[in-house]
């Protein structure tokens, strides 16, 4: 008897889990239709030899070779590019002789009059003679190297 326009119940499920002693090891569901019919779903037994091989994990599913290659990802954008940056720097600082214009990280361009283990002598003014000592880390691009390529 339904009372008003309200939703109508298509199907009722019927969960009921069945002692080992009474009968055989299983979880089933019964959907029951609008015509009172139950209808009866079984899962298989784990220990048929049948049930094995049915779904087993996989050394190589989708979502572990993806994982991997996240992580083959992140280490060459994490670790090796920037590693590759600082072996380039210390290549162009060794490379640093007198008389060679360069660019500081903080802007400012001069002309190497002495280098130093780690140090660089710059003269970055010609009428007033004025020199300052940076670390060899702050010196950012050697513009005489790029006028040359």
């Amino acid at each position: 008897m339904v009372i008003g326009k309200g939703p109508v119940m298509d199907n009722v499920w019927i969960l009921a889990q069945v002692d080992p002693g009474q009968g055989p090891s299983r979880i089933g569901s019964e959907p029951v239709g609008k015509d009172g019919a139950q209808t009866t779903t079984e899962v298989p037994d784990s220990n048929l030899p049948g049930a094995a091989n049915q779904r087993s994990p996989s050394l190589f599913s989708p979502q572990l070779l993806f994982l991997v290659l996240l992580f083959v990802v992140m280490y060459f954008m994490l670790f090796r590019g920037p590693r590759r940056q600082q072996q380039q720097q210390r290549q162009m600082v060794q490379t640093l002789k007198k008389n060679d214009r360069v660019r500081t990280i903080g802007g400012i361009i001069g002309t190497i009059v002495e280098v130093r283990d780690d140090e660089v002598h710059l003269k970055v003014d010609e009428s007033n003679n004025t020199k300052i000592w940076v670390s060899t880390s702050a010196v950012g691009k050697n513009l005489s190297e790029e006028k040359k390529d």
